[in-house]
């Protein structure tokens, strides 16, 4: 399973995102995909308010203050 995370620079909700997800990785074996959303203008308006956004199969699961409990009930599944 590949999971996308976008995020971008200076931004310190995105590293605590970041950990949050990882912490779930020790848990269900996937792969995360950072995207900076400054390198591509069209995900930059599309995300720029909401990082950092976890997406699984083209679909936001969680975006913004990321939480374990909501990562893991949506990605363990």
């Amino acid at each position: 399973m590949k999971i996308k995370f976008f995020s971008r620079a200076n931004c310190p909700l995105c590293v605590e995102g970041l950990q949050t997800l990882k912490l779930v990785q020790e848990d269900v074996p996937f792969e995360i995909d950072v995207i900076d959303i400054e390198q591509n203008d069209r995900i930059h308006e599309k995300y720029m308010l909401m990082i950092p956004v976890v997406e699984k199969d083209g679909v936001v699961i969680q975006y913004g203050n990321l939480d374990y409990a909501t990562l893991m009930e949506q990605l363990g599944s």
